[in-house]
């Protein structure tokens, strides 16, 4: 395999909803923590999902992530209560790279 065809395939990817009970807000609390962090976490503090490599926040309640860390974090969202669906996705790296730059400039509108 080429040196392009390998940069052109990632890891495999899921694609993973998850939906939270709008009546339970603790839970949704935790779930936001877990997933984005929180602004008075210390330095011990696991690192928050949407900051590990890999993964790209799609829009609300979605992402695309290694496998590993979808088994991971599915599992850690089911421990909470979420509802969480997910599907494998194949898709070529210049593709996610878009959907990264989407979200970048997502995160500036809503801090600026």
């Amino acid at each position: 395999m080429t040196q392009s065809a390998l940069s052109e395939t990632p890891a495999p990817l899921v694609l993973l909803s998850y939906d939270v009970s709008s009546i339970n807000r603790s839970v949704a609390s935790r779930v936001a923590h877990l997933i984005f962090g929180r602004k008075d976490a210390g330095p011990d503090s696991p690192v928050p999902y949407i900051l590990r490599a890999g993964v790209v926040w799609i829009g609300q309640s979605v992402f695309l992530l290694p496998r590993s860390l979808a088994m991971e974090l599915a599992e850690e969202l089911h421990g909470l209560g979420a509802m969480v669906t997910m599907g494998n996705v194949s898709m070529p790296r210049r593709e996610i790279e878009s959907f990264q730059r989407r979200a970048r400039q997502r995160r500036v509108v809503q801090s600026g």
